[in-house]
């Protein structure tokens, strides 16, 4: 099983970056998008239903903002949007596509690095998100969560990590809730299973050269709930063309 997830930075952008031609020679079975920055009715063009995949999408009220998407080859038996949460649910950040005892989910989590008020409802989406990946460990299934986390992890997941210690994405506390979802919930950090090498980035600032001198930061994660541990065959991050200022990652699993 082949998923990738990309945060496309809006997708009509990504579309015009060629991301739709790109995408059929992947022979993925999912994908997953964060922050297509679009109302479902500004979606009409028949490619942002892309050919052989059901197409789901999630929108913020708010227009131009947020919303995440996924396309399966198999029909799901269920879609979920939203987690439950009052605020972040009309952000558009969360949706689940159900299968045969897996779901597939593709989430945005809040950035804080435009003001201190967004830091602190990056907190609040972190308090409320964890009780939710709790509850669906005690579920009888299994978890793939695609997406643009907005947490590097480790000093080795960014170029600049002396540099950011006191900025959004690698705060003490956001890597501290990591290491909790990673250590005591027992979630697996999927591309880390297989690839532990440095400077494997998935986002690069607009500013200066940090794509031309791989200036990044690795905050897209596909992570596995427990019983996935152990299924990942092979990871990489897409860097020959780009369609936003994220690569995509794709995953090979053994499901």
């Amino acid at each position: 099983m082949r998923i990738i997830t990309l945060n496309a930075n809006g997708i009509r952008s990504a579309a015009r970056k060629g991301f739709f031609e790109w995408l059929p020679a992947q022979e993925a079975d999912v994908v997953c998008i964060q922050e297509t920055k679009a109302q479902v009715d500004q979606l009409a063009d028949p490619m942002f239903r892309p050919q052989g995949y059901h197409s789901y999408y999630f929108d913020a009220v708010k227009k131009g903002y947020s919303g995440v998407a996924i396309y399966s080859r198999q029909k799901p038996l269920d879609v979920i949007t939203g987690f439950g949460s009052h605020e972040f649910d009309a952000e558009g950040r969360y949706i689940e596509a159900q299968f045969k005892g897996l779901s597939v989910v593709s989430v945005y989590l809040p950035s804080g690095s435009s003001s201190e008020e967004r830091q602190q409802a990056k907190f609040r989406f972190l308090d409320q998100f964890m009780p939710h990946l709790k509850s669906l460990r005690r579920r009888k299934r299994d978890y793939v969560l695609c997406g643009d986390w907005n947490i590097a992890h480790k000093e080795i997941d960014l170029k600049n990590w002396r540099s950011n210690q006191k900025n959004s994405g690698f705060l003490p506390e956001e890597r501290a809730w990591l290491d909790a979802l990673f250590g005591d919930e027992r979630y697996v950090d999927g591309f880390r299973e297989v690839d532990e090498r440095p400077e494997q980035y998935t986002w690069w600032s607009n500013r200066g050269q940090a794509w031309a001198k791989n200036v990044g930061w690795r905050i897209d994660y596909e992570v596995l709930s427990p019983g996935l541990k152990g299924s990942v065959r092979s990871a990489s991050i897409y860097k020959t063309q780009r369609f936003s200022d994220h690569a995509p990652l794709t995953i090979d699993f053994d499901l």
